[in-house]
């Protein structure tokens, strides 16, 4: 049976009555990620037990920061008592942008966090991303993540603003023509070896931008071809609810499952299929509810990934040793991309847990649960109401 517990909010805080333990758990374990000195949330917070867990990467810290502003957007009622002025720190994190290497969908996350938190679109991250719109050849040879993102941040302002209409229009056919392969799955890459791979993570900021698009414009095709992704990455989801993290485009099938993550059970699927239930696809809601329960245990395992001793969440689950290692994964993904094969393996593979956590992982969370009340048996699972959060 799902447990479900109830939160007694104290004396005086009403605005507090609604929050549910997912938002409280997720709220403290960003003051765990929060960097005062920096002004913003860390790149990894290390769970091995280091004295100073919290490791900065400025260009990543930026964009990591973006992510939990938009995952803030659902949950405006619950910050009152946490450390941060939202528009003043969103103004000084989009100002410190141009100084850093941040990636080039670092632009479009702050146009789409803007639009959601009702703040105005930044001026150089408008001129960015417009300017990549006028420029559909260049955007061919980024990554299917950044022109996502970017389209998400042009659709977002489009709601508003109908200038935007003629710059998210060319983006999405960026997408369609350079980046969806001939099935229904998303290439990493319109140009390069990436062409010929695909992540999770493609598939979810393709698709949701998508979405997103499709929604505001009146885009049926958009819509249809998202659907489309979704219902493949459901057909294709693990037998424990895994979302699996390499895939074949050109033929629609799982390259490699490993390594399984956390954000994408949590946050990043249900961010996702939260579109496809309301687009009618079929086991939509079933895809989210069971791919969430992954974290509690219900995983290959067979431990939870929660930390409430300090309300964090494991990374992942990766192969045990050298295999988990970054190269060895795209060795083995390059192996069995070029012979035909893959897939989910045969035999059990020896797992461990990534013993970090990164702050954007709390954005989705929240961007995805956070402002919900029809996944209780989610949202209100005893394992979120630690006393410290």
């Amino acid at each position: 049976m799902t447990a479900i517990v109830t939160i007694t909010t104290p004396k005086g805080i009403s605005s507090m009555n609604s929050i549910s333990p997912l938002t409280r758990y997720g709220l403290a374990g960003l003051r765990r990620c929060w960097m005062p000195e920096h002004n913003r949330w860390s790149h990894k917070y290390h769970l091995d037990g280091r004295p100073s867990p919290n490791e900065s990467i400025p260009h990543s810290d930026l964009y990591y920061s973006l992510n939990v502003l938009l995952g803030f957007a659902p949950v405006r009622q619950a910050l009152a008592n946490e450390p941060y002025d939202v528009p003043v720190l969103f103004n000084a994190i989009c100002g410190e942008l141009p100084k850093h290497a941040v990636r080039n969908g670092a632009w479009g996350m702050a146009l789409w966090a803007a639009g959601e938190l009702g703040l105005d679109a930044p001026g150089l991250a408008a001129d960015r991303v417009r300017g990549v719109a006028a420029d559909p050849e260049t955007a061919s040879t980024w990554t299917a993540q950044d022109v996502g993102l970017s389209l998400s941040g042009a659709a977002t302002q489009a709601r508003r603003d109908r200038s935007w209409h003629a710059v998210a229009r060319p983006l999405s056919e960026v997408l369609l023509q350079h980046f969806r392969g001939p099935g229904a799955l998303f290439r990493d890459s319109g140009h390069g070896p990436r062409r010929h791979f695909a992540t999770f993570a493609t598939q979810v900021y393709a698709a949701l931008s998508l979405y997103q698009y499709g929604e505001v414009i009146g885009d049926a095709n958009a819509i249809a071809v998202a659907n489309a992704c979704v219902a493949k990455l459901i057909e294709l989801q693990g037998p424990l609810g895994e979302w699996p993290w390499f895939y074949l485009p050109r033929a629609d099938r799982v390259l490699d499952p490993y390594e399984i993550y956390s954000v994408h059970q949590h946050g990043m699927a249900p961010a996702l299929l939260h579109y496809a239930v309301q687009h009618g696809v079929p086991g939509a809601r079933e895809a989210i509810v069971t791919g969430f329960r992954w974290i509690f245990g219900g995983n290959e395992m067979g431990v939870s990934m929660l930390r409430p001793d300090l309300q964090l969440i494991y990374r992942s689950q990766r192969r045990r040793g050298l295999g988990g290692r970054r190269e060895a994964r795209l060795m083995r993904a390059a192996v069995a991309a070029a012979v035909g094969t893959g897939a989910w393996p045969s035999v059990k593979v020896p797992l461990e847990l990534t013993k970090e956590m990164r702050s954007y992982e709390f954005g989705w969370l929240l961007w995805s649960f956070g402002g919900r009340d029809d996944y209780l048996e989610l949202t209100n699972r005893i394992e979120f109401a630690s006393p410290e959060a």
